[in-house]
C-alpha cells in the first residue's frame, strides 16, 4: 500500500513538474496599438515555426495600447517578455527606469533592433471631398485632422514630427515650425490615448476630416472597412518610424524565457517574418524581401527621427516630455 502511495505521489509530482514546464512555454509581447493583427498571425506562424523545431508547443500572449503607456506598465512591472514598439526611446526607459534591459539594447538584433518601419500618412473621406494633398492642407480653417495624443502614443508622436519636419525642409525656422504645429493641434477635435483609438475615432464614429496614421493603419481599415469609404494620401516627406524590438532582460531570466524570448524576436527578421510583415504594409527591412514589395511601398522623402530631431532622447526631452513644446503649444 505504502508503495502504492508512494508511486501514486510520484506520478502526481511528475505531472504537476509537467505541468508547470508546459505552463511556462509561453511569451508575453507587450506592444503599440496598431499592430494586434500584425501578431496574431506572426504569432501563430512563430509557434508553428518552434513546435517544428522543438517539439515544445508555446503560446504569445499580447498586449496593445499607446507605446508610451505600454512602455511604462512594463517599467512600472508589467512582466513581459518581450517589448515591441515603434520608437527605441519606449524601450530606453527600461533601462532609464530600472535595468531591465542593458543601455546598448539596440546592438542586439541586426538593423538597430528594428526588423520594419513604417511612415505616417493620411487617410481620408472617399474621393477626398476636401482635397487635402499635403501638410499645409491640414492647417486649412476647415480641416479637422485626427491625430493620437503625442504624450502617449509613438503614432501620435511621429505626426508631431512630420509636421514640425516638413516646416524646416521647406526653409522654415523653428518659430515656424512651432506655429505650424500650434495651428495643426488647435484643429484636432479629439486627443485620443493611442493610434487604433483615434482611428475608431475618425471611422466609426465619423468625426474629423482626415485620420494622420501609419501606413500599416491605414490599408487595415480600407482592408475591413472597404476601399469605397476611404483614400490614402502620401505627403511629400515624412519621419521613418523605425520599430525597434527587445528581450527584457529581468522577466526572460526569471521566467526562464530567455531562449524563446529570443528566437521570437530573431524570427521577425526571417523571410517568413518579413513576408508576414510586408503583408501587414510594415516596411521590411531584409533587401529580399523589401525588393519584391517594392511596388507596394510608395517613395517619398523619409527623414529619421536622429536626422531631423538629434535623436529620440533630445525630442522627447525638448517636445514631449512635460512642459515641453507640446505642453506649451496644446496648453496655448
Amino acid at each position: 500500500m505504502l508503495k502504492k502511495l508512494l508511486s501514486s505521489s510520484l506520478i502526481i509530482s511528475a505531472l504537476l513538474v509537467s505541468g508547470q514546464v508546459m505552463a511556462d512555454r509561453s511569451l508575453l509581447n507587450v506592444s503599440y496599438d496598431v499592430t494586434r493583427e500584425f501578431y496574431k498571425e506572426y504569432n501563430a506562424a512563430f509557434a508553428k515555426y518552434w513546435k517544428a523545431k522543438t517539439g515544445e508547443v508555446v503560446t504569445i500572449n499580447q498586449s496593445h495600447g499607446g507605446s508610451s503607456k505600454q512602455a511604462r506598465a512594463v517599467a512600472d512591472g508589467l512582466e513581459a517578455d518581450v517589448i515591441t514598439m515603434n520608437q527605441a526611446n519606449d524601450i530606453d526607459i527600461l533601462f532609464e527606469r530600472g535595468t531591465l534591459i542593458p543601455k546598448d539594447w539596440q546592438k542586439r538584433l541586426p538593423n538597430t533592433s528594428s526588423p520594419t518601419s513604417s511612415i505616417t500618412v493620411f487617410l481620408v473621406r472617399k474621393g477626398n471631398p476636401k482635397h487635402i494633398k499635403d501638410w499645409d492642407d491640414l492647417v486649412k480653417p476647415d480641416i479637422a485632422p485626427i491625430i493620437a495624443n503625442p504624450k502617449t502614443s509613438g503614432n501620435g508622436r511621429y505626426s508631431y514630427l512630420s509636421a514640425w519636419n516638413y516646416v524646416i525642409k521647406n526653409g522654415g525656422d523653428e518659430a515656424k515650425a512651432r506655429e505650424f504645429v500650434g495651428k495643426l493641434f488647435k484643429h484636432v477635435p479629439v486627443l485620443d490615448t493611442g493610434g487604433r483609438s483615434a482611428t475608431t475615432t475618425f471611422a466609426q464614429r465619423g468625426i474629423g476630416d482626415v485620420l494622420l496614421t501609419f501606413e500599416n493603419e491605414v490599408y487595415l481599415i480600407k482592408k475591413e472597412l472597404g476601399n469605397d469609404q476611404f483614400d490614402v494620401v502620401y505627403p511629400s516627406s515624412s519621419i521613418l518610424a523605425e520599430n525597434p524590438v527587445s528581450i527584457i532582460d529581468k522577466f526572460v531570466d526569471k521566467h526562464k524565457t530567455r531562449a524563446l524570448a529570443q528566437a521570437y524576436l530573431e524570427y521577425l527578421y526571417s523571410e517568413e517574418g518579413q513576408e508576414i510583415a510586408a503583408r501587414h504594409y510594415l516596411r521590411p527591412s531584409l533587401a529580399s524581401v523589401a525588393s519584391k514589395h517594392k511596388a507596394d511601398f510608395k517613395d517619398i522623402k523619409l527623414t529619421t527621427v536622429s536626422e531631423g530631431f538629434g535623436g529620440w532622447a533630445k525630442a522627447q526631452k525638448v517636445h514631449f516630455a512635460d512642459g515641453g513644446i507640446f505642453d506649451q503649444i496644446y496648453t496655448k
